[in-house]
């Protein structure tokens, strides 16, 4: 039998995998402070069962499975929403300053944050942690023809605001 991960181990996780669990969770909420919340409370989850990890090899997978669960049952949550409070009202739509130009983060991340909660995970699994379809389902606990129906809005939303250029080539359902 083998042993149980150490608690030195989990430290060492969290090292490794901050960076790319929090890019994940951003993406996925499109609020750095949300983002944060969202990576401790997965990582906290992740801790408490460490003693079942079997492989230390396999607890990167099973922290971004956590924060992926955990996003998923926030964004069932009656009260969550995808507003944020702001002192001052943005002036008009978005997309009428909108610019087309990829290498313009910000304006994809927009673009994203326009998305309801389950489209913008969808799209994020799906093209930035590249995700197979089954994979999206599996961890979002929708079945496949949901993310297939979810991806495919959710890029004829962003083809709206970004132009046909944004979408990855290739980029399908399947």
């Amino acid at each position: 039998m083998t042993r149980p991960p150490t608690d030195e181990e989990f430290a060492e996780l969290v090292h490794a995998c901050w960076a790319s669990l929090y890019r994940t969770a951003y993406l996925m909420l499109g609020d750095p402070a949300e983002a944060e919340d969202l990576v401790q409370t997965a990582l906290a989850k992740t801790y408490a069962n460490w003693r079942k990890v079997r492989s230390v090899e396999a607890a990167p997978g099973y922290a971004r499975t956590t924060l992926v669960n955990t996003a998923a049952s926030w964004f069932r949550k009656k009260g969550w929403r995808n507003e944020r409070p702001t002192e001052v009202l943005p002036e008009t739509a978005h997309t009428s300053r909108l610019e087309t130009d990829l290498s313009d983060r910000r304006t994809v991340i927009d673009a994203l944050g326009t998305l309801p909660p389950r489209q913008r995970a969808v799209v994020v699994l799906r093209y930035y942690e590249d995700l197979s379809v089954a994979q999206v389902a599996h961890a979002l606990a929708i079945t496949e023809g949901t993310v297939k129906s979810q991806t495919s809005e959710a890029l004829s939303k962003l083809r709206a605001l970004l132009g046909d250029s944004v979408i990855p080539a290739g980029a399908n359902n399947d």
